[in-house]
């Protein structure tokens, strides 16, 4: 029988190094806090929201016995984790993945949550809970001190009628909340997906809780839409790298009837937000929208361009790796002669990770703020 501890976990296929681990402090103080409330639920009452890479799913099963444990995590690279370390731990028939919704919460009696870095994506995650979950449910919401927010406790209580802080430990705390006013099952429209026309690109724009910018047109890809009509006139194929809300893929498709565009990101929040943007748009014919790593499943040299506004950061610590990993995928799935087209913050020049993975790369144009190459595939 194979003997479980947490610090086996490992956070492979994410990006691993000396300052990085696959569970925190948070992970520890909401097993050991919620250790006795779960210890006493049936088969397929303990839900969790955000586990990074495990430890809550694989902790609660090993230690505190669960079963049927109903798990969400929005990045799918943490989904890949999380099966990676069940299955080194023998406990892969402990869960199940499932989306963010009544399914995940119906007559859930425990929630464990890792705070997400967004007020937006913890009303979202607080309101379904609210309305789905089990009258009698506690939501263990965990975090570092310095992360968690008098606002925060707003937001919970505006679902629920009980919100305390628990005492900190190792830098973590948590908000505890429960009695979930009117049981949470009143048929009020939920705050989340948010649908907002953005009259500067003509375009509705739709975004889950957890979305990078909401709503927004963020200041990045604004910059990067200024040269759509630059970006390689023969192409055929388009991916949106990293699409989030979709409005790179949206606009390419608009700009440019030719193009057979497909938006992909391994968020399920970025990929629900970018299927609501589409349809929003009547784009549903033109745009594909995929949740995938890196662009995993499409075929090598089979691209003509590619779009990508990358993120640059693992939860609050700046990783140049997460852009590398999706430029090494841009290389791969570009064919000879394609483009990939990038905007990033200027201070991080990626131009010789371009060079590196891709080929030949221009600077395109440079404001005060944020940088525009593009590369050529060799």
């Amino acid at each position: 029988m194979t003997t479980f501890s947490l610090d086996a976990l490992r956070r492979a296929p994410d990006i691993e190094a000396p300052n990085l681990f696959a569970v925190d402090a948070t992970d520890r103080l909401l097993l050991d806090t919620a250790a006795t409330a779960i210890t006493a639920l049936a088969p397929g009452q303990l839900a969790i929201v955000e586990d990074r890479y495990g430890a809550l799913t694989l902790g609660a099963a090993a230690l505190s016995g669960a079963s049927g444990i109903r798990v969400h995590q929005d990045p799918l690279i943490a989904e890949q984790a999380l099966a990676r370390n069940a299955s080194a731990s023998g406990l892969s028939n402990r869960y199940r993945n499932l989306p963010l919704g009544e399914e995940l919460l119906s007559d859930a009696k425990v929630v464990l949550l890792q705070a997400p870095k967004s007020l937006a994506a913890l009303r979202e995650i607080v309101e379904l809970t609210a309305r789905y979950a089990d009258p009698s449910v506690t939501l263990y919401v965990g975090g570092r001190v310095k992360h968690l927010t008098l606002t925060m406790n707003q937001v919970l209580a505006e679902h629920f009628r009980q919100v305390q802080a628990s005492l900190a430990r190792q830098k973590s705390r948590l908000l505890i909340a429960s009695h979930p006013i009117a049981s949470g099952r009143l048929e009020a429209p939920f705050s989340y997906p948010e649908r907002v026309f953005q009259p500067e690109i003509d375009l509705w724009v739709c975004a889950s809780g957890a979305a990078f910018a909401g709503t927004k047109l963020d200041q990045g890809t604004r910059f990067l839409l200024q040269f759509i009509d630059h970006m390689l006139p023969t192409a055929g194929t388009a991916v949106d790298l990293g699409c989030g809300t979709g409005i790179l893929a949206a606009m390419l498709a608009v700009a440019r009837p030719d193009l057979a565009v497909i938006a992909t990101d391994q968020s399920a929040a970025a990929v629900s937000s970018a299927e609501a943007t589409v349809e929003a748009n009547g784009l549903s014919d033109r745009i594909r929208v995929t949740r995938d790593d890196a662009m995993s499943e499409l075929a090598d040299g089979g691209t003509d361009l590619i779009v990508c506004n990358p993120p640059f950061h693992i939860g609050t610590s700046v990783q140049p790796r997460v852009a590398e990993h999706l430029f090494a995928g841009a290389g791969r799935v570009l064919r000879s002669g394609g483009e990939l087209w990038t905007v990033y913050n200027s201070h991080l020049d990626y131009r010789p990770l371009l060079r590196r993975h891709v080929g030949p790369t221009r600077l395109v144009e440079r404001n005060p703020k944020f940088s525009v190459t593009c590369s050529l595939r060799d």
